[in-house]
């Protein structure tokens, strides 16, 4: 485990904290992680678990107030305060079947700017799906206000569309994040990976390539390797994996008697109905994963299947995608654990960032 050390200058206060995906970004990037909230419950155990130091709140951002956090204000009274608000991203995405204006989720961003606005914390970082900067007012958006906000207590920004790989996560995982900061001009960092660098994108086979093969069902008991722990699969799924071809093989190698009813019915225009060309997919080796799901460890929802082993990812492999170290340990069932890492903020982007605000800040105060 990381050692948490209350002499650090910088403090996090994270806000929709999940499992934890971006306080282990920033406290690998050398930050103190005084303060975490969120509603779930399951996240929660995961989280205490592997932050034991860390204040948590498991009440709603709507009930919390700023009273109940001057306990850690006093704790780390020498620190800069850094707030992180990476709220659900459900109701801004393309899949969701609510309208912004009839998802209470949207109204999230707005009271994290209430805390903000009171607080006046050093440092703000948001993490969300490319479409939370796309609702405008009139349709409700709470970005447009939450903006404005900062800008009226005169934070510097610096917001836009990131690729996860571009700065070491080995899953292409496509990000809006927004950095602010009370301590004058600041900007997305360069990325670390890709065809702009000297470095490579990571991928699958770095990510993952040494870990024990199991098989379906399978929970590897050894003592070194927590979570590698992969879901059964039918009669069926089998056959369909089985004849997937190694490193990125899918449904297109199969027979038609092992194809889903949804792929066989045609279109209005007598075409065969293509479906999501990913799902029942194995992933490549030699290349970053696909972006993780809450569903990530189901074969059938997504490509998420073993490269060359007949079976879909284990919860260890795809907490390993997300840039979780090995002795992250995740609680609850397989649903939850695997829910609570495609909902995580990537580690390695988190990471960047962190760093990235420490640079910030030693480049106008000196080291710290």
């Amino acid at each position: 485990m990381i050692k948490n050390n209350k002499n650090k200058k910088i403090a996090v206060y994270d806000f929709f904290c999940g499992c934890g995906g971006t306080s282990r970004g920033f406290q690998k990037a050398g930050m103190d992680i005084a303060f975490a909230l969120d509603i779930d419950q399951d996240a929660k155990n995961t989280f205490t678990k592997n932050f034991p130091s860390t204040v948590f709140c498991d009440k709603s951002i709507k009930e919390l107030k700023v009273a109940e956090l001057q306990h850690t204000f006093s704790e780390h009274q020498g620190s800069y305060k850094l707030f992180c608000g990476c709220a659900p991203c459900q109701p801004f995405t393309k899949q969701n079947t609510k309208s912004p204006k009839q998802d209470e989720r949207k109204d999230l961003l707005t009271y994290f700017g209430a805390i903000i606005k009171e607080c006046k914390p050093d440092f703000v970082f948001v993490e969300n799906v490319p479409g939370l900067q796309k609702v405008s007012k009139d349709k409700h958006g709470p970005f447009p206000a939450f903006k404005e906000l900062l800008d009226d207590l005169h934070y510097k920004i610096s917001c836009n569309v990131v690729a996860a790989q571009d700065y070491g996560a080995p899953q292409l995982r496509r990000r809006f994040v927004l950095l602010a900061s009370r301590h004058g001009e600041i900007s997305i960092p360069n990325p670390s990976h890709g065809k702009s660098t000297e470095t490579p994108y990571k991928t699958v086979f770095d990510a993952i390539a040494d870990l024990p093969a199991i098989v379906a069902g399978e929970c590897y008991d050894g003592d070194n390797i927590l979570n590698h722990r992969a879901a059964t699969l039918s009669e069926l799924n089998m056959k369909r994996i089985k004849a997937s071809e190694h490193n990125g093989g899918g449904r297109n190698n199969w027979p038609r008697n092992l194809w889903p009813d949804c792929y066989t019915r045609t279109n209005k225009d007598g075409t065969t109905h293509s479906g999501h060309t990913d799902c029942y997919g194995r992933l490549w080796w030699d290349k970053p994963a696909t972006g993780l799901t809450t569903r990530c460890v189901s074969y059938s929802n997504g490509r998420f299947g073993h490269p060359v082993q007949d079976r879909a990812l284990s919860v260890r492999e795809a907490a390993r995608l997300q840039g979780f170290d090995d002795d992250f340990e995740f609680t609850g069932n397989l649903n939850s654990m695997a829910r609570q890492i495609g909902n995580a903020v990537p580690v390695d982007l988190a990471f960047a960032m962190g760093n990235h605000f420490i640079n910030h800040l030693e480049a106008i105060h000196g080291k710290v």
